[in-house]
């Protein structure tokens, strides 16, 4: 999952939303302003859609890029982060379309001819985004999307409070759960994952040494590593050491800001508001090895630029997301680091970028660079809904991993059979 966003939304539920709504297939227009006209460029009106970041200043940014740019009167719909999923969707398929979104790479957009082919913007400088930011985006050798920040998500935690309890770092499952037991108090619990737990389904794969997809984009998450962390996340789950009903979910710092927790997993975004709140009492580490063949993990979720496809200004809009996305790199900086932090995906920015050169946000830089994992074109919403299932089947009511992720398989196999025949 990969936000920054300070309402209720969910990276799942957008998914999920992207695929009725495709099978629906015709929809009303999301109606009132159509987000075109206005902005200071002459020539063709072009509409962008972007959910409400959290961060106070994004939206003034976001607009003081967009009246910068001379070729076309350029228009943001901001739209608050609960209804992004369902306005973008509805809109897509209407007259009212934006011209450029941001989104996640996600293969369902190329199959049905939505995003453009950004190829051949992006080429010229291809060699410096991280190369695994280009992965992400490309379907049989095509670039869809540009990156515009990465956002890695691990653990922070309260330096004082797992000094007090004489706890160590955690580094395997077992270890965390041992921690959470030891940091919880009459007030305070010892780890916090989120509401809904969604946050941590693709880490723990990962860190159980496994892959969602095999490279042959079969399903890779089956194994006894990872069965045996669904029963381990299920002994967490009834402690009592974990933090269940925080006011906001798990991309919120205010679990760990507040004290309701002694760690919580989010992500870098979060790191100012963190630092603002706790000082130096911070240290953060990567989601732990699961079972003896496991490696540490960070998910490294993020937000792209897409162009549609299937609007009246595609040129134009290509032209304008070249200029914000790959000629302005000091709003692409700003962007970056200036509202929260987050890693700008060209690797000349982020050898730059100075506020994230030093201390804690230097330390989320090398957890990124050493553990990370990336986005997979090829992992669909459905398959996200079946992840969810596993969890609530047998982390939330008990039952046998084994028999849920084999329900899981069926619903996985269906999409690739979908997908890739």
């Amino acid at each position: 999952m990969s936000a920054m966003s300070n309402s209720n939304w969910s990276r799942r539920s957008l998914f999920r939303a992207a695929a009725g709504m495709a099978a629906a297939g015709t929809l009303a227009a999301c109606g009132g302003n159509n987000g075109r006209g206005g902005g200071s460029g002459s020539g063709k009106n072009l509409s962008q859609y972007f959910h409400a970041y959290g961060e106070t200043g994004v939206e003034q940014a976001i607009k003081r890029y967009a009246s910068g740019y001379k070729d076309a009167n350029v228009t943001t719909q901001w739209i608050t982060s609960a209804d992004y999923e369902t306005k973008l969707f509805s809109a897509l398929l209407t007259k009212q379309a934006p011209d450029v979104f941001e989104f996640h790479p996600q293969i369902q957009l190329v199959k049905s001819g939505q995003v453009a082919d950004l190829s051949d913007i992006i080429d010229p400088v291809k060699g410096d985004f991280n190369p695994a930011d280009i992965k992400s985006h490309t379907f049989d050798g095509k670039i869809y999307g540009i990156r515009m920040i990465d956002d890695p998500q691990f653990f922070f935690y309260r330096k004082s409070m797992l000094e007090k309890a004489n706890v160590s770092v955690p580094t395997t499952l077992d270890e965390l759960i041992e921690a959470a037991d030891k940091l919880t108090t009459s007030k305070v619990k010892g780890l916090f994952l989120g509401n809904d737990l969604h946050a941590i389904e693709l880490p723990l794969v990962w860190s159980a040494g496994a892959e969602p997809l095999t490279a042959s984009n079969e399903i890779g998450y089956h194994t006894d590593a990872v069965a045996g962390g669904l029963k381990q996340l299920r002994k967490l789950f009834t402690s009592g050491n974990l933090l269940l009903d925080a006011p906001a979910d798990y991309w919120d710092p205010s679990a760990i800001n507040q004290g309701l927790c002694a760690m919580q997993f989010c992500g870098m975004w979060a790191m100012p508001a963190m630092q603002k709140a706790l000082g130096d009492d911070l240290g953060v580490f990567p989601f732990p090895k699961v079972g003896s063949s496991g490696r540490p993990s960070v998910y490294n979720g993020g937000w792209s630029m897409f162009v549609n496809a299937k609007g009246k200004n595609v040129e134009a809009a290509k032209e304008y997301v070249k200029w914000l996305w790959i000629d302005q790199k000091k709003d692409q900086e700003d962007f970056a680091t200036s509202y929260g932090f987050h890693i700008p995906p060209r690797t000349s920015i982020a050898q730059s970028a100075t506020k994230l050169q030093s201390g804690l946000p230097a330390e989320g830089v090398k957890l990124f660079n050493t553990y990370g994992h990336f986005d997979n074109i090829s992992w669909t919403q459905a398959m996200y809904s079946a992840w969810d299932g596993i969890i609530s089947d047998c982390v939330r009511k008990g039952g046998d991993p084994e028999a849920a992720l084999d329900r899981a398989d069926k619903t996985v196999n269906r999409e690739l059979k979908k997908l890739f025949g």
